[in-house]
């Protein structure tokens, strides 16, 4: 009972030390996922658009 005890009152502490991002960090982070992906989708998109081609070309 005792190291359940002790487990608590280490990760009560922990909570404690968390450091939360700001609102402006958190849509600043977004966008920048949202405009990544869209530019990875693109890219996968043109170059299986080319590689369908080609092996429909090929084919």
């Amino acid at each position: 009972m005792k190291k359940i005890l002790e487990f608590i009152k280490s990760v009560r502490s922990e909570w404690f030390k968390i450091v939360w991002p700001s609102r402006e960090n958190v849509i600043k982070t977004t966008i920048m996922i949202l405009v990544c992906s869209g530019v990875a989708a693109l890219f996968f998109f043109v170059v299986d658009g080319i590689l369908n081609a080609l092996v429909g070309w090929i084919f």
